[in-house]
């Protein structure tokens, strides 16, 4: 069950304060200067508008803004229609703050001045004495403009989470990179040495069997002891450094580990099949893609929740899962991030589905390993000899 966030339970607070509110006009407690229905009517109106322009914000920014205009008018004529309803501007209080979230930052403070202008034309209209109705007036200005100042203010603050968070993971991945790509080199180190450590002991043990073989009786036999030994020390070393090596080697669990780890704001789940042994490059490619994947969550998703799936399919296939508890997108338009994560999993022969119908789901397909890619000028087939 996903777990509901702090702005859902504010914006239904503020529904509920708007209903509260309306509700003694619309069973008639206060005089309206329109039809009951007709007032009735505005003030649904403009609670569907104020719903309408929150739905909207993040999918469809257009719609959403001129649902906010059209909440704005009807929270005007909702107020001129009701002068003695008392309470009623806090509606427009509301309207001021919401501009913050769906509208251009000039719209804020031209929607605080002229609601100030209609709320002293009820005040007038509702028999307000000029100076009550000055008063009046500057209560709900400093009123309004509190409400969208902790509104940008709010904004700013989950903006700022959000750039940390993508810089908190672009970190960790970058970290895990570098790491594993100083094992690349320390390997790539100790592969040169075992050569030159083989090269010079396999020369010796032959040079002492080629001498051998021109050999007789004990002579024969002292040159034949020589290569044993030789072959003995050559097995050690070659044990030692094979075992270096496999130490090196980098670790899904530890490197996705690294990633995922104090994310804030954001629940991730990760469990990873005991028989996944890719190579190193799909490894490096396994943590980029879910460095991705959670950088599109918290960045669009609004997601709490993130379950990511890495498993081994019987045919040598990694298979990667995630699915997140996000607001999801039925008509998907690839960013960068998402054109990237496509292009790092078709460049080592893979594959990947992208679903947004339910939460955001990722579905990716690598080979375990990546096959090496011969140079253009050798042949396809090598002839045996």
């Amino acid at each position: 069950m996903r777990r509901i966030e702090p702005d859902t339970w504010a914006g239904l607070a503020v529904l509920l304060v708007c209903i509260a509110v309306g509700t003694p006009t619309l069973l008639g407690w206060g005089g309206t200067r329109v039809p009951q229905p007709v007032w009735g009517a505005l003030f649904v109106a403009l609670l569907a508008t104020l719903f309408a322009a929150a739905v909207w914000e993040d999918h469809r920014p257009r719609t959403a803004w001129a649902c906010y205009g059209a909440s704005v008018v009807l929270g005007w004529l909702t107020l001129l229609t009701a002068p003695d309803a008392g309470w009623l501007p806090i509606l427009l209080v509301f309207t001021a703050s919401m501009g913050a979230y769906v509208a251009p930052r000039w719209a804020g403070p031209v929607v605080i001045a002229l609601n100030c202008v209609v709320i002293a034309a009820a005040a007038t209209l509702g028999g307000v004495p000029h100076s009550g109705t000055a008063l009046h007036t500057l209560l709900y200005l400093l009123i309004q403009t509190a409400g969208l100042l902790s509104s940008l203010s709010i904004i700013r603050e989950q903006r700022m989470r959000r750039e940390l968070a993508e810089a908190h993971l672009e970190l960790r991945a970058a970290s895990v990179i570098l790491a594993d790509t100083a094992r690349a080199h320390e390997r790539l180190r100790i592969a040169r040495e075992l050569h030159d450590l083989m090269g010079h002991q396999l020369t010796a043990l032959t040079l002492e069997l080629e001498v051998a073989r021109h050999h007789d009786g004990p002579a024969a036999r002292r040159h034949v002891e020589r290569a044993d030994r030789v072959a003995r020390n050559l097995l050690r070393d070659v044990r030692a450094t094979v075992g270096q090596l496999r130490a090196d080697a980098p670790d899904l669990r530890e490197s996705l580990a690294a990633v995922v780890r104090d994310i804030p704001g954001l629940d991730i789940g990760m469990w990873i099949d005991d028989a996944v042994r890719p190579s190193e490059e799909v490894t490096l490619t396994l943590v980029r893609v879910v460095q991705e994947i959670i950088t599109n969550t918290v960045r669009h998703a609004g997601a709490t929740s993130l379950r990511i799936r890495i498993e081994s399919t019987p045919d040598q296939v990694v298979r990667l899962t995630s699915v997140d508890d996000g607001r999801g997108s039925p008509r998907l338009r690839l960013g960068n991030g998402l054109h990237g994560l496509r292009e790092r999993i078709d460049a080592i022969g893979g594959d990947v589905r992208l679903d947004g119908s339910d939460g955001f789901r990722v579905t990716a397909t690598l080979p375990a390993t990546v096959p090496a890619t011969l140079p253009a000028t050798l042949p396809a087939t090598v002839p045996a000899r």
